[in-house]
């Protein structure tokens, strides 16, 4: 398979050999890896993503020193047509903690700790099973006033229809955030 490559080193085709109308170009990907634009998470109770496009199957959302004012622990939530809010099964562990865990959440995917000093950063992953089932991972760090903390989360949950958004807020909704940057990225 011939690949034509320009001069500035951009990809500008594929063809299959011989074969009519067998050639790809850059137009042609219709399902591309998409970073979403960074959102600053210093001000408001959530951060939405929404319009993402129906082919996708699985979501990355990055979190760089997030925090929030208060104590109610961040969730990420998703949706379909509107963020749903029950019907999710999540917990998260923290490795440095002996027996310190968080959970089980049922109103979104669980993503960090409950104190106004602590900075998230982590990258949390949502991948389509089926069926719209979406299976939730995270893997990270929590920096709570110096003291850093490993952190891990799991859940799922079955959106009502295909999802076109991705919600972070907090269990209680109305804790404000004050520091960091969120993105997602999806394909």
């Amino acid at each position: 398979m011939p690949i034509t490559i320009n001069g500035s080193g951009t990809v500008t085709g594929i063809s299959a050999g011989g074969l009519p109308d067998a050639t790809v170009t850059p137009a042609d990907l219709t399902q591309p890896l998409t970073l979403a634009t960074a959102q600053a998470s210093t001000s408001g109770t959530s951060i939405d993503f929404t319009g993402i496009p129906s082919w996708v199957k699985r979501i990355t959302v990055m979190f760089s020193g997030v925090s929030t004012n208060g104590t109610s622990i961040p969730i990420i939530q998703i949706g379909a047509g509107s963020v749903e809010t029950t019907s999710y099964a999540s917990g998260l562990g923290f490795a440095n903690a002996i027996g310190s865990q968080n959970g089980p959440h049922t109103t979104g995917f669980t993503c960090g700790g409950a104190q106004a000093v602590n900075l998230i950063y982590a990258n949390a992953t949502l991948i389509l099973v089926g069926s719209n089932l979406w299976v939730y991972s995270l893997a990270g760090y929590l920096n709570a006033s110096g003291t850093v903390y490993g952190i891990s989360a799991g859940g799922n949950k079955t959106l009502s229809g295909t999802l076109d958004r991705v919600r972070i807020t907090t269990v209680n909704g109305t804790d404000t955030f004050d520091a960091g940057t969120i993105n997602i990225l999806y394909e």
